[in-house]
């Protein structure tokens, strides 16, 4: 995320961060922070939310992100109907499908305009945006 960050100071008008859900299947409770993330979104805590899972990964379980959940304030009985909503699944699959078509193996994957971006470095951005930028114009 710092490095995200730069990347948002240095171009501000030119940048969008646009974050895709892609539970790994060997952390068993990826599927469940991700449903939480979504849910945190429909409060307006995405990120800050993200980022307290990251924080916590090594100790994720369920009853951590009830935790996390309730540091936040929300309503614990709204926020599991949101994390097991037909909408928050919905939207789950369809980060999975298009991760998938993108070639995403891992976590995290970043873009540029559609490109993968293979080293993460303030330069590297730095150079494909740049790039991306000059094709545009």
């Amino acid at each position: 995320m710092p490095l995200l960050e730069q990347v948002l100071e240095k171009y501000p008008d030119m940048v969008k961060v646009v974050f895709k859900h892609y539970p790994i299947p060997s952390h068993r409770n990826a599927r469940a922070a991700s449903a939480a993330a979504i849910a945190a979104d429909q409060r307006d805590k995405f990120w800050k939310f993200h980022d307290t899972l990251f924080e916590n990964h090594r100790k994720l379980s369920p009853d951590k992100i009830r935790e996390i959940a309730q540091s936040f304030g929300f309503d614990e009985k709204e926020f599991l109907l949101d994390m097991r909503s037909t909408e928050t699944e919905t939207r789950i699959e369809k980060d999975i499908r298009d991760a998938r078509m993108a070639g995403v193996s891992g976590t995290p994957t970043i873009f540029v305009n559609g490109r993968k971006l293979n080293r993460r470095t303030l330069q590297a951005f730095q150079a494909a945006i740049d790039k991306e930028l000059a094709r545009l114009n």
